[in-house]
């Protein structure tokens, strides 16, 4: 009977920790599922914008591409973002899709985007990248810190450079270093593209909400964003603007307040010049998350995100190699 008692005494108190437990567990579940749809329900890109360009800071480049754009009038830009310690994505896309500099007689040319190194004490790391960038000649830096939270500043500088080097670009693409390209179709789909100065297209993202959980890299704060919903914009994973656009929006982002992510801060900056996104009519072009390789899915798609640097050779080297497989 003691025993009996003891026991009591000691499950009375288990039960109410597992009543706080299941507690803090549904208000969490509560909280990651409803409070990303809060916010004001009125998306207002004007919220951002400053008459005066007071967001205008154009930074130094500490590392240029050769030979200089200017001389090259190319069709096609595409900048890919990188990180310094990512050598190994650099090389897999200057052997594939990044490999040639024309296809269907237009020219391409294929950059990557820099900060300067987390350790900034580093130098044999920073000797490495300028070594890298004598070698190839395809790096452009500036010298703010390259880390998540900056990859706004780094989309800033794609559009300052191009707009100060490149202006006479016919169209401009920004994507990441995890992605695949099929370039030829790529060009064979801007093309095709009625002539426009007003071209915004990619992989297209719209009602998207604005998370409010704990996921760090998702989250986003009221005080940054207060709207509800994102207005409509193009995955970073790589989004595609006409020349004149990209240099429009070049010249409005002095006047706009920068966010934490890149492609909705782009996103704000074309819907306040009144620019609609052109949705790819086939939606098995643009691929948000990786696809296994099947010969017929990647002759067909444009951009598929989320490779890594092996996928990208392998992939490549056997889309290459497939040509005779007829596909319906």
């Amino acid at each position: 009977m003691i025993l009996d008692l003891v026991s009591a005494l000691y499950m009375r108190p288990l039960k109410w920790i597992f009543l706080w437990l299941l507690l803090f567990a549904l208000t969490t579940m509560w909280y990651i599922t409803f409070s990303s749809r809060a916010g004001l329900e009125n998306v207002n890109p004007l919220y951002f914008y400053e008459h005066e360009p007071v967001y205008r800071r154009p930074r130094p480049f500490t590392l240029r591409e050769r030979p200089r754009c200017a001389d090259l009038r190319p069709f096609l830009v595409i900048l890919v973002a990188s990180s310094p310690g990512d050598l190994k994505a650099r090389q897999a896309i200057r052997i594939t899709w990044g490999s040639r500099d024309s296809w269907w007689g237009q020219h391409i040319l294929t950059l990557f985007l820099l900060g300067q190194d987390t350790q900034r004490e580093d130098r044999a790391a920073t000797l490495a990248v300028e070594d890298e960038s004598i070698l190839y000649g395809d790096i452009i830096r500036q010298d703010f810190v390259d880390t998540y939270d900056n990859l706004t500043l780094k989309t800033i500088m794609a559009f300052q450079w191009l707009s100060e080097f490149c202006s006479n670009a016919r169209f401009f693409m920004k994507t990441d270093a995890d992605v695949f390209i099929n370039t030829p179709n790529l060009v064979r789909f801007l093309l095709q593209l009625n002539s426009s100065e007003n071209v915004f297209t990619g992989y297209p993202l719209i009602d998207n909400f604005a998370y409010r959980g704990f996921n760090r890299k998702r989250y986003i704060s009221y005080q940054e964003y207060p709207f509800k919903l994102y207005p409509p914009y193009c995955s970073g994973l790589g989004y595609i603007l006409d020349g004149k656009l990209a240099l429009r929006t070049y010249e409005l982002m002095g006047h706009v307040k920068p966010l934490k992510f890149e492609d909705v801060y782009v996103g704000i900056c074309v819907n306040i010049l009144q620019v609609n996104i052109t949705i790819p009519e086939d939606a098995e072009q643009f691929f948000l998350y990786k696809i296994n390789f099947d010969i017929c899915k990647y002759r067909h798609l444009i951009a598929v995100h989320g490779l890594t640097s092996s996928e990208l050779v392998q992939f490549w080297q056997d889309l290459s190699s497939n040509t005779s497989e007829t596909c319906l």
